[in-house]
C-alpha cells in the first residue's frame, strides 16, 4: 500500500497490533491533523509510550522512520487536489482565488506566526540567551535547508554591530567546527522540527566540548531541545508538506530581530559605535 493511505494501513492492520501500537494507532487516527504538528517525543508523551516505541510503530508500517511518518500522515489528510493544505486557521488557499484573495489569506498567516510567536516569548530565556552571546569569544550560526537562511539572517543581522558572529553553510565545515569549540563558544542552531541527523552531528561534539547552545525550533520537546542551554520557540505551525514555509521563517526572523535588539540595549556602547562604522563603510557601496 502506498505511503499516502496511511491512515488507510493503520486502520486495516490495527486489530492486529500490539496493546502499545493499538493505543498509538488509535491517538493517530482520532488525532491526524495535529499528530503532523507533534514531535515524536510529544506524541510518545500523549500516548503514554517511550520514543523508541514511537519509532518502532513507524516501522511497523513500513516506514524508515517518524519524519517519513508524518509525511505519510500529511499527504493522505489532503482533502482535494485543487487545494493547497496550507492554512488551516484562515482557508485554504483554492486554486480559484483571485490574487487578492490569497494574499489575504497569506497576510493572516505570516501575521499569526509573529502572535503565536509573540506568545511564546519568555523573557528569562531571552535574558539567558543575551548573556551567553554576550559572554562568547565566537557565536556560530548554524542550520540545513531552510533553516540555514535563518542561520545566515541572523548572522548578517549582528555581523553590523559585532565581528563574533559567523555562518557556515557546509554540513560538514559545521561538523568540524562544533567539534573544535570550547565553552568560550556558543552556537546558535536554527531548526524547525529540532529532530535531523545533521543536527545531532554538530551538536553533540560541541556539547562534549563544553559549547554553550541556543536552540530556535518550533518543539520545546524535541532532540535538539536535549542540548540546549536555551531553547527559543516559534509559534508557526506547518506540516512536512510545508518545509521551509514562509510563515515559519517569519516566526524565526522575529526571533532573531527580539535578540538582536535586546543584545543592542545590553551593550549600547559597543553597539551603537559599531553600528555608525559599518554604516560609514557601506555608505560608499550606494550610487
Amino acid at each position: 500500500m502506498e505511503k499516502k493511505d496511511i491512515l488507510t494501513k493503520i486502520i486495516e492492520i490495527s486489530p492486529s497490533m500490539t496493546k502499545s501500537n493499538k493505543k498509538i494507532a488509535d491517538y493517530i487516527v482520532s488525532n491526524k491533523i495535529n499528530v503532523q504538528f507533534m514531535s515524536i517525543t510529544s506524541l510518545a508523551e500523549e500516548c503514554g509510550v517511550s520514543d523508541a516505541t514511537i519509532f518502532r510503530f513507524c516501522r511497523t508500517l513500513g516506514l524508515k522512520g517518524y519524519n517519513d511518518f508524518k509525511l505519510a500522515l500529511a499527504k493522505s489528510t489532503v482533502e482535494a487536489e485543487n487545494e493547497i493544505d496550507y492554512i488551516a486557521s484562515y482557508g485554504k488557499i483554492d486554486i480559484n482565488d483571485s490574487i487578492l484573495e490569497m494574499s489575504k489569506k497569506l497576510s493572516a498567516v505570516n501575521i499569526n506566526a509573529i502572535s503565536e510567536t509573540l506568545s511564546l516569548i519568555d523573557e528569562k530565556s531571552i535574558n539567558d540567551a543575551i548573556g551567553l552571546i554576550s559572554n562568547s569569544r565566537s557565536v556560530y550560526c548554524f542550520g540545513q535547508g531552510g533553516s540555514l537562511v535563518m542561520a545566515m539572517e541572523a548572522w548578517s543581522r549582528f555581523a553590523t554591530i559585532t565581528p563574533k558572529f559567523h555562518c557556515i553553510e557546509d554540513s560538514h565545515l559545521q561538523t568540524i567546527t562544533a567539534s573544535l569549540c570550547t565553552f568560550q563558544d556558543l552556537i546558535i542552531f536554527f531548526s524547525y522540527s529540532g529532530s535531523t541527523k545533521e543536527l545531532y552531528d554538530v551538536l553533540k561534539p560541541a556539547k562534549e566540548n563544553g559549547a554553550k547552545i541556543i536552540v530556535v525550533t518550533h518543539f520545546e520537546k524535541s532532540p535538539a531541545s536535549n542540548f540546549a542551554d536555551v531553547v527559543l520557540l516559534c509559534g508557526s505551525k506547518e506540516t512536512p508538506l510545508q518545509g521551509g514555509s514562509v510563515p515559519s521563517r517569519v516566526s524565526m526572523l522575529f526571533i532573531i530581530d527580539v535578540l538582536f535588539n535586546q543584545y543592542c540595549r545590553s551593550n549600547n556602547q559597543i553597539s551603537l559605535e559599531n553600528a555608525n562604522k559599518t554604516s560609514k563603510a557601506l555608505i560608499t557601496k550606494l550610487l
